[in-house]
C-alpha cells in the first residue's frame, strides 16, 4: 500500500507541475462498436468517449492539422476542462491523441489558440525547431468559489515535438486579470504590418485587443464592441481574420464573436463584424455599422447583429492558424451543439461533435460585405456514389432521393426555380415517419427548419422549436447544398450566404427526401451523393 500511495503522489505531482505527462488515456478505437452507437456522427469529428465542447488551438504544422478541444476525460457531462487532441492530414479523417493539457494548481484549462512561432520570438524553441505555442485561459475554480472576479487569466504552453508533448511556461500567467469576471478565450495571430503578435480576448460583453513581440509580454491596445452588436449574453471565443474580398484586390478584417445566450434562435450563436484593423484598433466599415447598431427606442434598447450561422448548433468556432499561404483559405470549424441542451442530449458514452470544416469567404452583396461559408472540398473524397438528375420541370412535388444511400449518409445538392410558387419545402423522413422539414418563403425571404417531429425531442424544453433564417427575397433561383449525417443537418443556401446547422436525434437515419410546393417548380442540377464513414 505504501508503494501505491507514493506512486499516486508522484503522478499527481507531475500532473500539477508545468510538465504534462503524456498518458496513454486512449485505448485503440474499435470502430465496429465505439463509433456505431445510435446517433454517432459518421463524417464529423467526435471524441471516442466523454464530453467535448469548444474547438481550441487549431493550427497547421508540418503537414498536420491539429484540433484541440475542451474535454472532460472522466465524464460525458461538462466538468473540469482539459485540452483533448486530434490530428488530421486532410481535415476529414482524424487520429485521436492523448490529452494535451491538464489542469494544475492555477486552474482548469479553458479555451484558447495555438500558433507556430516561426522566428522563435518567444525564445521557447529555436529557428531550426520553432515551437508550437498554445495560449489558453486558466479558470481558477477555487478563486471563483471564494467570490473573486479575477479567476480567469491567460497562460502559455509550448511543444517542440509537433504537438505530442507540452511544457507549460514557468512564469504563467502571461496576462493577469484586470478585474473582469469573464476574461477568456485568447485567439492569437501574427500581424504582418505592425510586426507583432495580436491577441483578441473576450472581456465580459466586448473584445480586448492586446499586442506582444514575444508571445509572453502583453499590453492592451484597445477595446471594441460595447456599442455594437448583440449583448444578451457573454461574448466568447473571438477570432480576427484578414480576408480578401472575393473577386477584388481589397482586404478587410472580420471579427467573429460567439455569444451565449442571445442567438437568433435561442442560446448559443456566432455574430461577426466587418472592418479594418491597424494593429491596435478595430473599426467597422461604414456600411456594416448600419447592421450592428444599437438603437434606443421608447420600449428600450434594440440590438442587431449579423450571424455566421442561423442554426442553433454551430458555436465557439474559429479558424485554423498557419494554413499554407499557397492554400490561403480561412478554414473554420465549430462546436456542433448549444448550451441550452448540450448536457441533456440523448447520447451516453460521448457528447458533441464538431461541424464539418468550412471555407469562409468575404463577398460583396446587395447589403454590403458578408461572410459566406462552404464545405471544404476535401470532403469530396468521402463520396462513394453520386446520382445525377439534370432537370425536373413543372411539377409541385418531386422525390429527391432515388438511390440507395447505403448507411444513409449523404449530400444533397439542387437548384430550385420557384416559378409561380411563393413557398416550397424539403422534407427528410425515415421509415418510422420521423421528419425534419426545411421550408422557404420566397416572398418574405425567410427560411425555416422544423425538427419538432425529427425523433427524440423531449429531452429538453425548447429543443423542438422551429429555427428561422433570412435569405434574399424573391430570387428566381435558390441553391442548396445539404449534408446529412446520423444526427445532424448542415444546410448551405445560395453558395453559403445563408447557413443552418442543426442536430437531430432520429430513431433511425433519414432515408428519403421530398420537395413540395403549392404550385409548379423546376429543379436543376440535382445530385445525391452517398458518403462513406470516416471511422
Amino acid at each position: 500500500m505504501r508503494f501505491s500511495f507514493f506512486v499516486l503522489i508522484f503522478l499527481y505531482g507531475c500532473q500539477m507541475s508545468n510538465i504534462n505527462v503524456v498518458k496513454k488515456d486512449l485505448d485503440p478505437i474499435n470502430t465496429a462498436t465505439q463509433y456505431a452507437e445510435l446517433h454517432r456522427p459518421q463524417f464529423h469529428f467526435s471524441p471516442e468517449k466523454n464530453w467535448m465542447n469548444d474547438p481550441n488551438g487549431m493550427v497547421y504544422y508540418q503537414g498536420e492539422y491539429h484540433l484541440f478541444y475542451q474535454y472532460h476525460p472522466h465524464s460525458a457531462l461538462w466538468g473540469p476542462m482539459h485540452w483533448g487532441h486530434a490530428i488530421s492530414k486532410d481535415l476529414v479523417h482524424w487520429e485521436q491523441l492523448p490529452t494535451a493539457l491538464y489542469p494544475d494548481e492555477q486552474g482548469t484549462i479553458f479555451s484558447g489558440s495555438a500558433v507556430v512561432d516561426w522566428d522563435n520570438t518567444s525564445g521557447l524553441g529555436t529557428k531550426e525547431n520553432p515551437p508550437l505555442v498554445a495560449i489558453y485561459t486558466y479558470h481558477d475554480i477555487k478563486a471563483e468559489q471564494q467570490g473573486k472576479i479575477d479567476f480567469q487569466t491567460q497562460a502559455v504552453a509550448y511543444s517542440l515535438d509537433s504537438g505530442r508533448t507540452w511544457l507549460k511556461y514557468g512564469k504563467n500567467p502571461v496576462l493577469k486579470n484586470p478585474g473582469i469576471k469573464d476574461f477568456r478565450d485568447p485567439k492569437v495571430s501574427w500581424h504582418e504590418e505592425s510586426h507583432k503578435w495580436v491577441m483578441v480576448l473576450a472581456q465580459d460583453d466586448h473584445i480586448g485587443f492586446y499586442s506582444s513581440v514575444n508571445l509572453i509580454d502583453w499590453q492592451l491596445e484597445s477595446t471594441f464592441g460595447k456599442e455594437w452588436g448583440v449583448h444578451a449574453g457573454v461574448w466568447e471565443c473571438p477570432d480576427l481574420i484578414k480576408m480578401p474580398v472575393e473577386g477584388t484586390e481589397q482586404y478587410n478584417y472580420v471579427l467573429l464573436v460567439s455569444i451565449n445566450p442571445g442567438g437568433p434562435n435561442g442560446g448559443s450563436a456566432t455574430q461577426y463584424f466587418v472592418g479594418n484593423f491597424d494593429g491596435s484598433h478595430f473599426t467597422l466599415t461604414d456600411n456594416f455599422k448600419q447592421d450592428v447598431k444599437q438603437v434606443t427606442t421608447n420600449d428600450g434598447l434594440q440590438e442587431s447583429a449579423v450571424w455566421l450561422d442561423y442554426g442553433t448548433d454551430n458555436y465557439a468556432g474559429v479558424t485554423f492558424s498557419d494554413v499554407n499561404k499557397a492554400d490561403g483559405r480561412a478554414i473554420f470549424m465549430g462546436w456542433m451543439s448549444n448550451w441550452q441542451y448540450a448536457n441533456d442530449v440523448p447520447t451516453e458514452e460521448w457528447r458533441s461533435a464538431m461541424t464539418i470544416p468550412r471555407s469562409l469567404y468575404l463577398r460583396k452583396s446587395a447589403v454590403g460585405l458578408r461572410l459566406a461559408s462552404q464545405p471544404i472540398q476535401e470532403l469530396e473524397q468521402l463520396v462513394n456514389n453520386t446520382h445525377y438528375e439534370q432537370e425536373l420541370i413543372g411539377k409541385s412535388k418531386y422525390d429527391l432521393l432515388k438511390v440507395n444511400t447505403g448507411d444513409n449518409l449523404y449530400r444533397l445538392e439542387l437548384d430550385v426555380i420557384p416559378m409561380e410558387a411563393t413557398t416550397f419545402s424539403i422534407t427528410f423522413t425515415n421509415q418510422l415517419g420521423e421528419e425534419a422539414v426545411l421550408s422557404i418563403d420566397v416572398t418574405d425571404g425567410v427560411v425555416n427548419f422544423d425538427r419538432s417531429r425529427s425523433g427524440k425531442v423531449d429531452f429538453k424544453k425548447g429543443f423542438d422549436a422551429v429555427q428561422s433564417a433570412i435569405t434574399t427575397k424573391g430570387l428566381t433561383k435558390y441553391s442548396f447544398d445539404i449534408y446529412v449525417d446520423h444526427s445532424s443537418f448542415e444546410i448551405f443556401i445560395n453558395d453559403g450566404a445563408t447557413v443552418i446547422t442543426s442536430i437531430v436525434f432520429p430513431s433511425i437515419p433519414y432515408s428519403s427526401a421530398t420537395i413540395t410546393a403549392e404550385s409548379n417548380i423546376t429543379i436543376h442540377d440535382l445530385s445525391v451523393s452517398e458518403l462513406n464513414s470516416i471511422w
